[in-house]
C-alpha cells in the first residue's frame, strides 16, 4: 500500500513539473503597480517571477482615479508597491493609509532630473499657490522621456532584488535585455523627430503631459489643461491658447486617450486645424488598440505626430 502511494505521489510531482509548476512559482513576488506604464516596466523586469496587480488600468486616468476596496486589499498584501511619484497619483496617500501596508512604496521617478511644470509657473504668476501645492511644483510625467524610463527600470531592479534576492540575477538580466529595446526605440524616436522641420514642431495636446518629451526630443507642446486632468482650463486660458496657436502657426492638434475630446475639438474648430489622432500620454491602451506596451506607445505617438504633420 505504501509503495503504491509513493508511486502516485511521484507521478504527481512529475506531472506538476511537466505542467511548468515549480516551488518558486508558488512564491512569486507580489507586486502592485499604480498604473499601466509602470506595470509594463515591471513585467519586463519581473517576468514569471512576479505576480502583478495594476490599480489604474488601460486608458485610465491616475490623476482623478478613485480607489476601490479591492485596491486597498491588494496594496495591503503586496511585497512591493511601485508608483511614479512627483504627485502623479493623487489618490495614493489615502490608499496607502487605508491599506496599512507594510510593503515599501517605491517611487520610480527617484533619480530623474525633474522639470518645473508650466502650470507651476502660471500659478506663481497668478498668485495661486494652492494648485502648486496640490499637484507639486514639478511635472510628474517623467516617463515620457525614454532616458527617464531606463531610470525607472533600474529602480524596479533595485526594489525587486531587495525584496527577492534569490531571483536578483534574473531581474538584472531581464532589465538589461529590455534596456537594449528601449535604446533602439529612443533612436527611432530621435530619427522620427529629426525628420520633422523645426518650423512644424509646434503641436497642441489635451493636457500638459509631454514636457519631458519636449525637453528630450525637440517637439513643442501647448495644452489647454495643466499637468493634471482635474484642473479645467478657463475661458481666458483657451482664448490665449487659440491666439498663440494662430500666431505661432501650430502644425497639428491631438486628443489623448485619457481625456474628453470636446475641448480639443473646439480649439481645432477655432484654429482651423484638423485633429490629427489620439495620443497615449498617462496610460497604455487595451491589447488591441496599438499602444498596449510602453514601446508600442512611443511608436504609436511618433507615427501619429509624423502622419498629422507630414502626411506620412
Amino acid at each position: 500500500m505504501m509503495k503504491a502511494l509513493k508511486r502516485v505521489a511521484g507521478l504527481n510531482v512529475i506531472l506538476l513539473l511537466i505542467a511548468g509548476y515549480s516551488p518558486a512559482s508558488a512564491e512569486a513576488l507580489k507586486v502592485v503597480s499604480s498604473f499601466t506604464v509602470i506595470s509594463d516596466f515591471a513585467k519586463n523586469v519581473g517576468g514569471d517571477k512576479i505576480s502583478l496587480t495594476t490599480l489604474v488600468g488601460p486608458d485610465g486616468d491616475a490623476h482623478v482615479y478613485e480607489p476601490k476596496p479591492s485596491d486597498a486589499a491588494a496594496v495591503a498584501g503586496a511585497d512591493v508597491v511601485l508608483v511614479n511619484g512627483l504627485h502623479f497619483e493623487g489618490f495614493l496617500p489615502r490608499l496607502v493609509e487605508a491599506s496599512a501596508t507594510k510593503a515599501p512604496i517605491v517611487e520610480l521617478s527617484k533619480g530623474v532630473e525633474p522639470i518645473k511644470s508650466a502650470e507651476e509657473d502660471h500659478d506663481h504668476a497668478a498668485g495661486d499657490a494652492s494648485a502648486t501645492e496640490e499637484h507639486g511644483a514639478y511635472d510628474p510625467h517623467a516617463f515620457q522621456s525614454i532616458r527617464n524610463a531606463k531610470i525607472y527600470v533600474r529602480n524596479i531592479v533595485d526594489a525587486f532584488c531587495t525584496a527577492d534576492a534569490t531571483n536578483c540575477d534574473s531581474y538584472k538580466a531581464n532589465a538589461a535585455a529590455y534596456t537594449k529595446k528601449l535604446d533602439a526605440t529612443e533612436a527611432e524616436v530621435k530619427a522620427a523627430i529629426a525628420s520633422i522641420p523645426e518650423s512644424k514642431r509646434l503641436i497642441i495636446t489635451s493636457h500638459d503631459a509631454f514636457g519631458y518629451f519636449q525637453h528630450e526630443y525637440g517637439l513643442k507642446f501647448l495644452a489647454p489643461e495643466g499637468i493634471s486632468t482635474d484642473s479645467e482650463a478657463s475661458a481666458a486660458d483657451i482664448v490665449a491658447l487659440i491666439k498663440q496657436v494662430k500666431e505661432d502657426k501650430a502644425s497639428a492638434i491631438f486628443v489623448e486617450n485619457i481625456t474628453n475630446p470636446r475641448l480639443i475639438e473646439q480649439i481645432a474648430s477655432e484654429t482651423k486645424l484638423n485633429v490629427g489622432g489620439t495620443l497615449f500620454s498617462d496610460a497604455l491602451s487595451k491589447p488591441d488598440e496599438g499602444a498596449a506596451t510602453y514601446i508600442d506607445m512611443m511608436h504609436h505617438n511618433i507615427a501619429t505626430f509624423k502622419k498629422a504633420i507630414l502626411g506620412s
